[in-house]
């Protein structure tokens, strides 16, 4: 899946400079395959993005300002939600994508996960085989990061 970013190569104004250059830059410190695609230099991009953004999600005049990020064909969304991802740990979620094993996102669910399956063993609903099961795959999984 490759994630798309429509940007305006020269655009006048700072602001949207700004907010797709935090897009952009957050995006490479996550290490996220992304494509750029300028709006202001290539018709069909501007047009295909026009398109796609979902009408409730453009402004009153109609034409959605870069930043607008795809999941291939797969809106995600623009700026503000994107910032509002961010700042909720939640970008891997916004882009529609599986976050990597060690993100702050991933790492909070296992341990949710893990809360539950204890949970579900102190009340007697997981047999001790399937325990003891569980903790070697989890002590496997462990020995393999290591490697």
């Amino acid at each position: 899946m490759v994630i798309k970013v429509f940007l305006a190569s020269s655009s006048g104004s700072t602001a949207i400079k700004k907010k797709q250059q935090d897009v952009v830059g957050f995006l490479e410190a996550l290490k996220i395959d992304y494509a750029q695609l300028d709006i202001a230099s290539n018709e069909d991009n501007r047009m295909w993005m026009r398109e796609n953004v979902p009408g409730e999600k453009k402004p009153t005049n109609g034409i959605p300002l870069p930043p607008q990020i795809f999941n291939e064909e797969m809106y995600c969304g623009d700026y503000d939600t994107f910032f509002e991802a961010k700042e909720d740990n939640s970008v891997y979620e916004f882009l529609g994508l599986t976050p990597p094993p060690g993100s702050k996102r991933n790492v909070a669910e296992e341990e949710e996960q893990e809360e539950g399956e204890e949970d579900r063993a102190k009340d007697g609903l997981v047999s001790e085989e399937e325990e003891e099961l569980r903790e070697l795959e989890e002590e496997e999984e462990q020995a393999s990061e290591e490697d």
